[in-house]
C-alpha cells in the first residue's frame, strides 16, 4: 500500500502525488480523505487489543510475542524488540519504574513513514506503546516529536485525549516536541532532553535501556515498530511471519521520493526487491540514474545495481547498504550525485552535536572537500578524492556518537559507486547538473529553525 506523506508544516517543500491503493497491514483501512482514524474507526479496522486467541496480553507475554514474531526495530538499527524489552525489565527495580518513549521524530528530512502512522492511524501506535508499557511495567509513555511537526503533535494529542475520554488510556501520556536537529532523534539525545538537558547524543555506557530518562530504564522505540507490535498482539507471531524473510519477518514502510511518478510511503514485505518497492510509485528509475538507500547518511548505489537487491538488512548489506530509516531517494539520469552529496554533507556537517573533534573539524573538512569536488576550482577538485578517502577514514569510529560515521559512509559510497563521475569532477569537468543542484535538488532540506539552531 502506498500513501502520500503527511505534511509537517507549511514550510515543507515537498510536492506529493495522490496515494496508490494496495494491500497493507499497518496501513490498512486508512481514510481516503487523509484524516486520522478515530478510536471507533480504528477498532472497526483492527479490532480490540487482544491476542489472536481472544485474551488480553499480560506483561510477560508481550516479550514472548515480540520474540516469537522476530520483530525488529524499524527505526534504523534493526535491533530485536524483545531484547530491548528484556534489557529494560532487567534494569528496572521497585523504585526505578521504566519509561516508554514513542520515537516519532523523523530526523531524516525526506522521511514520512512515521508521520503517516501518527497522523493517519495514531491509535495503532498508541496500542503498541501500551503493550510495551505493560511489558516493562511502565506507567509513563512519551510521544517524542520534533518541534514544528504541527500535524503530528495535533494528531497525537487528539488520540491521547480520545483514549482518555473513553477510559482505555491505561498509562500517563505526554506529547513532547524537542529541537528539530538531525541527531536529536537518537535515543540518548531524547533521554537527555527529557531529563532536562540538551538533546545531544552519547555512545558511552550505560545504555538508555538501563539508565535513561531521569536515570530510569527507558524503552525508546520507533513508531512503526510499536504499530507492528500492536498487530502481532492481535494476530499472532505466525501471522506476522507469513510475510517477509525467516530472518527478518513482517512488512516494513518505505518512503520513496525523487524521480518517481507517485512519491509517498509504501508498505512491502521485508525482502521485496527494490525494483518492486518502487513499482507502486511509478516504476524503476531510468537507466543511468542513482539511488540513495537508508537515509541522508545512507548509501549511494547505481540504479541498475540497486533494483534487484532485496529490501532487507541482509539483502542491502551485500552492496554495502542498509534499509536505515526506510528511505529510497531516486535521482534521474541527468542529476549529479557528486553535487547532491556535497549538498547533503554540507547540511549534515552543520547538524552535528559539536561534542568531539570529528564533528567540530572532520565533518566541515569533508563538506569543504565535497564542495570542491562538485564545482570548485580545478586545482581543489583534483585533490578532493584523495582528501575525502583520507578524512573519511580519520572520522569513522572516533566520534562521541555515530553521526560522523554515517556522514563518512555516505562519502565513501559516492566514491565507490560513481568513480567515473568523481574522476570527471576531479579533472575539472563537472557535469552541467552540478551547477543547478542547489536550486533543483530532488533531496529536500529543511529550512533553518527560527531563532537559529537549538538543543533545547
Amino acid at each position: 500500500m502506498s500513501v502520500r506523506p503527511a505534511e509537517r508544516s507549511p514550510a515543507d517543500e515537498r510536492a506529493v502525488a495522490p496515494s496508490v491503493p494496495g494491500p497493507g497491514r499497518v496501513l490498512r483501512g486508512l481514510r481516503a480523505d487523509g484524516a486520522a482514524l478515530t478510536l471507533a474507526e480504528h477498532l472497526r479496522v483492527h479490532g480490540p487489543l487482544i491476542d489472536h486467541g481472544g485474551h488480553r496480553r499480560g506483561e510477560h507475554a508481550v516479550v514472548g510475542l515480540a520474540e516469537a514474531a522476530g520483530l525488529r526495530g524499524r527505526g534504523g538499527g534493526g535491533f530485536p524488540l524483545a531484547d530491548k524489552l528484556r534489557t529494560v525489565v532487567g534494569a528496572a527495580g521497585h523504585t526505578r519504574r521504566p519509561v516508554v518513549v514513542v520515537n516519532a521524530a523523523e530526523s531524516e528530512p525526506a522521511s514520512r513513514k512515521d508521520a503517516v502512522l501518527l497522523t493517519r492511524t495514531p491509535h495503532l501506535v498508541l496500542d503498541g506503546a501500551a503493550l510495551a508499557a505493560a511489558a516493562v511495567g511502565a506507567r509513563d509513555v512519551v510521544v517524542w516529536l520534533h518541534r514544528g511537526d504541527v500535524a503530528g503533535a495535533r494528531a497525537a494529542r487528539a488520540a491521547v485525549g480520545e483514549r482518555a475520554a473513553t477510559g482505555v488510556l491505561g498509562v500517563r501520556h505526554r506529547v513532547v516536541e524537542g529541537p528539530p536537529r538531525y541527531v536529536a532523534g537518537e535515543a540518548s539525545a531524547i533521554a537527555a532532553h527529557l531529563s532536562g538537558g540538551p538533546a545531544r547524543p552519547r555512545v558511552t555506557p550505560p545504555r538508555v535501556a538501563q539508565r535513561g530518562v531521569h536515570g530510569r530504564p527507558t524503552l525508546v522505540s520507533n513508531a512503526e515498530t510499536l504499530a507492528h507490535l500492536a498487530l502481532v498482539a492481535r494476530h499472532g507471531p505466525g501471522w506476522f511471519r507469513a510475510l517477509g524473510t525467516p530472518e527478518e519477518p513482517g512488512t516494513t514502510l518505505v518512503t520513496v521520493l525523487g524521480a518517481v511518478g507517485v512519491p509517498g510511503v509504501v508498505e512491502v514485505p521485508v525482502g521485496t526487491p527494490l525494483g518492486a518497492v518502487l513499482a507502486p510509485t511509478g516504476g524503476p528509475p531510468p537507466v543511468g540514474g542513482a539511488v540513495l538507500v537508508g537515509g541522508y547518511a545512507g548509501t549511494w548505489l547505481p540504479a541498475d545495481r540497486a533494483l534487484p537487491l532485496p529490501w532487507s538488512q541482509a539483502g542491502l548489506a551485500a552492496a554495502g547498504g542498509t534499509p536505515g530509516v526506510g528511505l529510497v531517494a531516486v535521482l534521474p539520469a541527468d542529476a549529479c550525485p557528486v553535487a547532491e552529496t556535497a549538498r547533503l554533507v554540507g547540511w549534515l556537517a552543520g547538524e552535528g552535536a559539536q561534542q568531539c573533534g570529528p564533528c567540530l573539524n572532520g565533518l566541515p573538512a569533508l563538506a569543504g572537500a565535497c564542495r570542491a569536488l562538485a564545482a570548485g576550482p580545478a586545482s581543489d577538485a583534483a585533490a578532493a578524492p584523495g582528501l575525502l578517502h583520507r578524512w573519511a577514514g580519520m572520522v569513522e569510529g572516533r566520534g562521541a556518537c555515530h553521526h560522523p560515521d554515517g556522514v563518512a559512509g555516505l562519502v565513501r559510497s559516492l566514491l565507490a559507486a560513481f568513480p567515473d563521475e568523481v574522476a570527471r569532477h576531479a579533472a575539472g569537468r563537472p557535469c552541467p547538473a552540478a551547477a543547478v543542484t542547489a536550486t533543483r535538488s530532488v533531496l529536500p532540506l529543511p529550512p533553518p529553525e527560527p531563532g537559529g539552531p537549538a538543543w533545547r
